[in-house]
C-alpha cells in the first residue's frame, strides 16, 4: 500500500511599501538622534543639561511636595509630613517649574525685572535685631582703577596690632599649646573702611593693600592667641594674586581656595576655616552701641549651593546664639547666599565648619572693629572650650 505524501509550503509575502516605510523611519530617527547629539554637546556648559540645570528647574519647589510625590509610591513618605499638610497642586507644582515664578514669593517674579532687585534673593536664615530683606549684607565689587592705585591710610598696621604700650596679657588656663586649630584668611582682603582711608568719603573707593580688612584677622587671631586658642593667618596677598592670574573679582574664592585646601592638607590640626569680610552696608545698619560701648555688627553668611551648608550653618546658630546671650544685637543675624551671580559656595564645602563673617561695613571706625574682635573672640573661645569638653568627655566614656 502506498502513502501519497502532501508537501505543505508557506508562501510569505512581503510588502515593499511597509519596508520602505521602516527603513525611512529608521532613517529619521537615526538622523534626529545624531542631530540631537550634536546640538547637546556645542552648546556652551551653562546652557548644557546637568545636575546643576536640574537643580534650578526643581528649586523652586517645596521639600513637603517632594514627600507627597514619593509617597505617592511609597506611603511611608507620609508619615514625615505634618498633619495640616495639604494635597498638593501639580498645576501649581508644574508653573514653578516652567517659570521659575514662586506664587508665594513675589521676589521670584520681581527678582527678573527690576534692576538690583535680585540683590534681595538671599534668604535670612536667622534674622538679628532691625535686619530685614532691605538691609542684609551685599557684595560691592570695587571699580577696577581703585584696585590699580594707592592711596594714603590714616594708620599703621603694625602698630595697631602690635602697640608699644601694650600691657601683658594673664596667661590662657587652657591651652591647645603647639597646635593651630583655627585657620583665618580674607578672601577680599583689599576690603578696607572709610575712617582707615586718609580724607576718603566715597564708599565704593574703601579699598587698600595695607590698611583693610586683613587688620581684623590680626586682631582676631592674636585675642584668640590670648584665649589659648592656637591659629594660623593667611597672609597671601589673594586680590593681587587675582591680578597676576588675569582673574575678574568674582573669581575671588577660586583664587583663595587652593590657600584653604594647603593649608589644610598641611596642618590637619585646623578644625575651623574662618573668611573675613567687610559689608557695603553703611553705619546704621552695622554699628551697635551695648553697654556704652560701639561694636561693629557680626553678619553670618553661608553658601546654599555648598554641600556643608547645614553643618555651617548649625556653628553659626550656635555662634550666633552665644552673642545674643552675651552681646544682644550684636549679630545681625544668619544669611544664606547663592543662585545665579553669586558663589554660594564660599569655599565652605571643604570644612563643615567654616565660617564667612562681615565685621561691620565701610563706615567703621578702629575701635568699633576692636571692640567686635573682642567679643567674637569672648564667644567663640567659650563655644570652643565647652565643645573640646564634651569631645573629651565622649571619649573618656568610649574607653570605659
Amino acid at each position: 500500500m502506498k502513502r501519497a505524501r502532501t508537501t505543505r509550503n508557506m508562501i510569505v509575502t512581503l510588502n515593499g511599501t511597509s519596508i520602505k516605510k521602516g527603513i525611512v523611519v529608521s532613517f529619521i530617527v537615526l538622523l534626529m538622534t545624531f542631530l540631537l547629539s550634536g546640538v547637546l554637546t556645542s552648546l556652551k556648559p551653562e546652557y548644557r543639561l546637568t545636575s546643576s540645570s536640574i537643580n534650578d528647574l526643581t528649586k523652586n519647589i517645596d521639600s513637603e511636595a517632594f514627600l507627597q510625590l514619593l509617597g505617592a509610591e511609597n506611603r511611608f513618605f507620609i508619615s514625615a509630613l505634618p498633619e495640616e499638610t495639604e494635597p498638593i497642586k501639580l498645576s501649581s507644582i508644574l508653573f514653578k517649574v516652567a517659570t521659575s515664578i514662586n506664587p508665594d514669593d513675589p521676589r521670584s517674579l520681581l527678582g527678573r525685572e527690576l534692576p538690583g532687585f535680585s540683590l534681595y534673593d538671599s534668604e535670612i536664615v536667622v534674622a538679628g535685631s532691625g535686619t530685614d530683606y532691605t538691609n542684609m549684607p551685599f557684595e560691592s565689587p570695587p571699580p577696577t582703577e581703585v584696585l590699580e592705585q594707592e592711596r594714603e591710610a590714616s594708620i599703621d598696621k603694625n602698630e595697631v596690632v602690635n602697640p608699644t604700650n601694650e600691657e601683658p596679657k594673664t596667661p590662657p588656663t587652657l591651652t591647645t599649646g603647639d597646635k593651630k586649630v583655627v585657620y583665618i584668611y580674607n578672601t577680599h582682603n583689599t576690603e578696607s573702611y572709610l575712617p582707615l582711608l586718609q580724607g576718603e568719603t566715597n564708599p565704593d573707593l574703601a579699598n587698600h593693600s595695607k590698611a583693610n580688612i586683613t587688620i581684623v584677622s590680626e586682631l582676631l587671631g592674636k585675642a584668640l592667641q590670648e584665649e589659648g586658642i592656637g591659629n594660623q593667618i593667611e597672609t597671601t596677598d589673594i586680590q593681587a594674586n587675582l591680578k597676576q592670574k588675569g582673574w575678574n573679582y568674582g573669581k575671588s574664592y577660586a583664587a583663595s581656595r587652593p590657600l584653604v585646601e594647603s593649608a589644610m592638607a598641611s596642618n590637619r590640626n585646623l578644625d575651623y576655616i574662618i573668611d573675613i569680610h567687610r559689608d557695603s552696608q553703611r553705619k546704621g545698619v552695622t554699628t551697635i552701641e551695648i553697654n556704652n560701648k560701639s561694636y561693629a555688627k557680626i553678619a553670618f553668611v553661608i553658601g546654599r549651593d555648598n554641600p556643608n551648608a547645614d553643618k555651617n550653618e548649625k556653628l553659626a546658630k550656635e555662634l550666633h546664639a552665644l552673642l545674643e546671650k552675651k552681646y544682644p544685637g550684636l549679630s545681625r543675624g544668619i544669611f544664606k547666599q547663592g543662585g545665579k551671580g553669586k558663589n554660594g559656595v564660599y569655599n565652605q564645602d571643604l570644612s563643615n565648619n567654616a565660617l564667612l563673617l562681615e565685621f561691620g561695613g565701610v563706615d567703621n571706625n578702629l575701635n568699633e572693629l576692636k571692640n567686635a574682635v573682642a567679643a567674637v573672640s569672648d564667644v567663640f573661645s567659650e563655644y570652643y572650650w565647652q565643645a573640646e569638653k564634651v569631645n573629651g568627655d565622649a571619649l573618656s566614656e568610649k574607653k570605659e
